[in-house]
């Protein structure tokens, strides 16, 4: 298999390849604990319901591509995912906001084996703020820019009350945040240099539920 080419910018892989990058990852990952040796896009499109013509075009865009009638290396194949996609790497990350879904996101530390580290909260609530929820501190929002930078934050994940998330996000950035991973479901404005990931859980609902409704 080819090696994945550093130079490779993510920028060049489109968001839909980059969308079922992870689903590939998840099924080779699981290959190797089976103690699995190759696999072909064929196989893996039996598994997860992605065309293997896809598959192949997608990994192909990585520079990877396997040997003809043996397949792709799992190994190679998972870690060349892995270091492509930044699960490989510790990205430190602080939350805005530490109610229901803050916490969840905080006591989820199965993030940790995708490179999210979140290493600090901050919330308004003072019965919030001062605590600690699986060694994260929560501190007053009033002290962002402060914590952020000593913990040398580049991920801002933003999960407060719709009113609120513009003014987080313009808070984040202009501490210096790189990147903000919006779970409100209001549509944040910056500057055109900071990433935004939109992770909407009620548009996600609205179509299960149109789709539900069309169904009966």
């Amino acid at each position: 298999m080819t090696t994945l080419k550093q130079h490779i910018a993510k920028s060049q892989v489109p968001e839909p390849t980059l969308r079922r990058l992870p689903w590939y990852l998840a099924y080779v990952t699981l290959l190797r604990h089976q103690g699995v040796q190759y696999v072909s896009s064929t196989a893996i499109s039996r598994e997860i319901n992605v065309d293997a013509s896809q598959i192949a075009k997608d990994l192909s865009a990585l520079q990877l591509r396997g040997k003809t009638r043996i397949g792709y290396d799992v190994d190679a194949l998972e870690s060349s995912l892995r270091s492509f996609l930044g699960f490989d790497r510790q990205h430190n990350a602080v939350m805005i906001g530490v109610g229901s879904l803050g916490s969840a996101l905080i006591a989820d530390r199965g993030l940790d084996r995708f490179g999210l580290n979140i290493v600090a909260g901050f919330d308004v609530n003072p019965a919030v703020v001062g605590t600690t929820l699986k060694n994260v501190a929560v501190f007053d929002v009033q002290r962002f820019e402060e914590i952020s930078k000593a913990y040398g934050a580049e991920i801002a994940i933003i999960a407060v009350p719709v009113d609120h998330a513009q003014a987080s996000a313009d808070m984040a950035v202009a501490a210096g945040i790189k990147a903000l991973w919006n779970f409100t479901p209001f549509r944040i404005r910056t500057a055109d240099d900071t990433v935004i990931q939109n992770t909407s859980i009620y548009a996600d609902l609205a179509v299960m539920y149109n789709r539900l409704k069309g169904g009966i």
